[in-house]
């Protein structure tokens, strides 16, 4: 029997989530009823025991079991899997906070392992492994360059990588998609101008966003547009729509847009998609890699042709 292909996955939250829904969706291409079975099963599983965790350590939820407990109760260290892991949170008091480890699942005849990692793309960075996905978001912050113009999809994401950075390339994105989006309040767009990249390599003044995608929005925008722009940031525990508001034009996160408009907001232009990607590091690529790649990425819209 060939060794399981290991994949490098995030530990929790949506990219995760994105990530098993892609390998039960390919899963149930297989002529295998029981590969079907198996990734459908695991994807539920692992998604509503992470969705209860959360909820327990954010007190929605009360368990009258230890963590240790119901870590124990979840996995299935003997087996297939899934097994479980705990980590620190990072709110107040650093609570330990049941996560996602591995599972084995399979994928066109090859044997998966899939691997829970805190930051995966990293994990690709370092050689650890030849396959993983990761937000999109981490990659434009860890390795695009920065250059006059910006990036408008994930397509232009691979010809921004410098090669002498990293082997890591973007594969396909998995359409999960969050947007990091302009949005402002009425009176700080001119009428008969709209909300978009045009607008802001016009603007001068405050452009509030999150301390953590400052170099996101530098990529997503282009620096060409963003002289005379001056960077402002919520205050400690503000809501990123509300410190927007009081600035009057920002970038953030939106599925709906509905928090926004909560907050008198208008919404501008979707700059860039905020969703979780397949990456392959080249030079870890094997035969069995590339055709798990393949495999992934199949039926994918926003797969990318290779260079």
């Amino acid at each position: 029997m060939s060794r399981p292909v290991s994949v490098a996955v995030p530990r929790k939250g949506r990219p995760l989530e994105a990530t098993l829904e892609r390998f039960a969706a390919v899963a149930g291409e297989d002529a295998t009823a029981l590969a079907d079975e198996d990734a459908t099963a695991l994807a539920d599983d692992v998604s509503s025991t992470l969705r209860y965790e959360k909820a327990v350590t954010k007190g929605r939820q009360a368990d009258d079991r230890g963590v240790y407990e119901r870590l124990a109760a979840y996995s299935d260290p003997d087996g297939r899997g899934p097994e479980y892991t705990l980590m620190r949170d990072d709110r107040e008091g650093h609570p330990r906070r049941i996560v996602f480890d591995s599972a084995l699942v399979d994928v066109d005849g090859t044997t998966v392992r899939l691997v829970g990692r805190e930051e995966p793309f990293r994990a690709l960075r370092t050689h650890d492994v030849a396959l993983g996905f990761d937000s999109a978001d981490l990659v434009l912050e860890e390795v695009v360059g920065l250059e006059p113009e910006g990036v408008a999809d994930l397509a232009d994401v691979n010809a921004r990588i410098d090669p002498r950075d990293t082997d890591v390339r973007v594969a396909t994105g998995l359409g999960d998609t969050v947007r990091h989006t302009l949005m402002a309040t009425p009176d700080a767009v001119p009428d008969g101008e709209d909300l978009d990249r045009a607008f802001v390599a016009d603007y001068e003044g405050p452009l509030c966003i999150s301390p953590r995608y400052e170099r996101l929005v530098e990529a997503v925008i282009g620096t060409d547009a963003l002289a005379g722009v001056e960077f402002v940031y919520p205050d400690a525990g503000q809501e990123e729509e509300a410190a927007i508001a009081e600035a009057g034009v920002g970038v953030y996160l939106t599925v709906t847009g509905g928090t926004a408009r909560e907050h008198g907001l208008v919404l501008g232009e979707d700059l860039f998609p905020s969703e979780t990607v397949l990456m392959e590091n080249e030079a870890e690529a094997t035969k069995a890699t590339r055709s798990l790649e393949i495999a992934l990425a199949s039926g994918v819209e926003t797969a990318l042709a290779p260079e």
